[in-house]
């Protein structure tokens, strides 16, 4: 599957993981357990999570700590995959 076929199927997805005021560094392991899981994970940033920087921001950060790669960035919501 290329990129666009990822987002397509994101649509379809509910968030699974929340990030508030506590910032994005406490639930890196959670999504980290997620992706193994699953090949895809919708994460939902709450208006308090902005503190830190902005959604884009906080997407990459999040894929780089987590190795995923950042599929989508659309509204609050971000869209990672497992690599490999």
């Amino acid at each position: 599957m290329n990129k666009q076929e990822y987002k397509a199927a994101s649509v379809e997805l509910e968030p699974t993981l929340q990030i508030g005021k506590s910032g994005i560094e406490v639930v890196v392991e959670e999504l980290e357990r997620q992706l193994k899981d699953r090949k895809l994970v919708k994460v939902k940033f709450l208006k308090s999570a902005f503190i830190e920087g902005n959604r884009h921001e906080l997407s990459e950060k999040l894929a780089n700590l987590t190795d995923s790669e950042l599929i989508d960035v659309r509204g609050n919501t971000a869209v990672f995959r497992r690599k490999g």
